[in-house]
């Protein structure tokens, strides 16, 4: 009987996972570059990568702009066609772009046709990783919600398969290049960069598989607009309003996080006395990723009992207070490493306590199933503009403070008070979930329509019927056994 009982709970966790587990890929695609390729392209190619092609900023460049338009365009395509259609393109695209990377060639093996094709590689790579986002962190969202998942775990399962699997990604994608390192050596690092990059077909390829025999999920099946006219002035008029706000928190937080890794290699400059031997760097980027998973896994187990709203203020104003504390305190901190390492961990732990782990759940979880993914999409993109916007204007930032303790700590007391606004925007304006709250807002989005004179009847796929009349033999089928169980 036991078996039974948590065989629905179990199917359902699966499915979880089965959608968001590809957000591993994502983390590991965007993190191997910088641990393999900044490091090792450079000391294998010499100048000619940095100061003729540029290639860093180029590839860079080229995978955020690919991220952006994957966003957009797979937000449209996963309401338009279908989030399984998404998730598996999504996970092709990943499969072959990170081959093709490992192999990138120019014409006579020339430098700059082989670093061409790296950053063509790395664009569309970029496309296949901001398609995940709304395709596979939607369906994991939708799946969230299904019969056999407790209310009390709706929020943690969703962020243990998709915020916190793209932090494990961050981490093996900086720990698998220190340990092909330590396998081929200093003279042989093109091996040591193309396997790195390559290696990222492999969980690519393993959740594809466990892809191949899902169906679409529940909620997309019964509320989509796939057979008929999305009436987009309805939608922005009803939606924009929940919109906005989660844009802006999206931006800060990235606009904050992002930038500030240049921080990790202040950790490593004085552990290491200034080291550059490959072994060092690449071991103490290891350290520095496991510092957000603290966060992310502690979070998860949170924002089901105080909510994805208050777990998002809490984790903001708690980096706010971090960051203060480093700002005033950033002389005596970086006089004693460890202290500064810790407490700069608690920085980003905090992080992803909050925003790290709640955008994604708000950004899922506050529009109808209809226009979820486009919904989820934008949001995305304008955080990971803000990203990218952070990355250039830090710099300036810091070289505008000048020189002495001011221009370390001046972006501590930016990043602080931007957190303090975003948490802000979040309390004024981000309205709080409540579980099952997605078949709520579909009802409520229905409703809308109807009274604006939209005809809702094409609405769903075909067959909904037989699935809505599926989902409540099921749930009660599950509240039979829980009751059994209890009594």
């Amino acid at each position: 009987m036991p078996n039974t009982v948590r065989n629905p709970g179990l199917s359902q966790v699966s499915l979880i996972f089965a959608c968001g587990t590809a957000a591993f890929s994502d983390g590991y695609a965007n993190n191997v570059i910088g641990s393999a390729e900044c490091a090792v392209i450079t000391r294998t190619y010499g100048d000619a990568a940095v100061s003729q092609h540029n290639y860093s900023t180029t590839i860079s460049s080229v995978a955020f702009a690919g991220t952006v338009v994957g966003m957009i365009v797979f937000g449209y395509l996963s309401d338009r066609i279908g989030r399984k259609f998404g998730m598996m393109t999504a996970t092709c695209i990943i499969a072959v772009f990170s081959a093709l990377s490992a192999a990138s060639s120019g014409a006579h093996h020339s430098l700059a046709g082989m670093l061409s094709m790296l950053s063509a590689c790395r664009f569309i790579l970029g496309i296949g990783v901001g398609a995940e986002y709304p395709c596979g962190a939607v369906a994991a969202a939708e799946q969230s919600e299904q019969p056999g998942i407790r209310r009390n775990a709706q929020n943690r399962w969703f962020v243990l398969a998709t915020n916190t699997m793209i932090d494990w990604g961050f981490v093996v994608g900086a720990f698998v290049p220190l340990v092909l390192y330590w396998i081929f050596g200093a003279d042989h690092l093109r091996a040591v960069w193309r396997v790195s990059l390559g290696l990222g077909v492999v969980p690519a390829l393993a959740v594809l598989v466990w892809r191949l025999r899902m169906e679409e999920p529940t909620r997309y099946k019964k509320d989509s607009m796939k057979r008929c006219k999305i009436p987009y002035a309805l939608v922005i008029k009803r939606y924009w309003k929940n919109l906005a706000p989660i844009c802006a928190t999206w931006f800060i937080y990235d606009f904050i996080v992002y930038p500030f890794g240049i921080y990790s290699s202040t950790v490593v400059n004085t552990v290491t006395g200034g080291s550059t031997a490959l072994s060092i760097v690449f071991g103490w980027n290891v350290v520095i990723n496991l510092f957000y998973i603290p966060g992310t896994i502690g979070g998860a187990f949170i924002v089901d009992y105080i909510g994805p709203k208050y777990c998002q203020i809490l984790g903001l104003l708690c980096q706010a207070v971090i960051g203060f504390i480093m700002s005033g305190l950033y002389a005596q901190l970086t006089h004693h490493i460890a202290a500064f390492a810790v407490v700069y961990g608690i920085f980003l732990s905090f992080g992803e306590v909050g925003p790290g782990n709640c955008t994604g759940i708000l950004a899922s979880k506050t529009s109808p199933t209809a226009i979820r993914g486009q919904f989820y999409g934008i949001a995305a993109a304008v955080g990971k503009v803000g990203a990218f916007a952070g990355t250039w204007a830090f710099p300036a930032v810091i070289k505008d403070f000048g020189s002495g303790t001011l221009s370390d700590t001046g972006p501590f007391w930016i990043g602080s008070g931007l957190a303090v606004l975003s948490a802000a925007i979040t309390f004024l304006w981000i309205k709080p979930l409540t579980h099952d709250g997605m078949a709520e807002e579909d009802c409520l989005f229905r409703e809308y329509l109807e009274a604006n004179g939209y005809d809702t009847s094409q609405m769903g796929l075909e067959g909904n019927e037989a699935v809505g009349e599926k989902d409540e033999e099921l749930d009660a089928s599950v509240e039979e056994k829980e009751v059994q169980v209890l009594t």
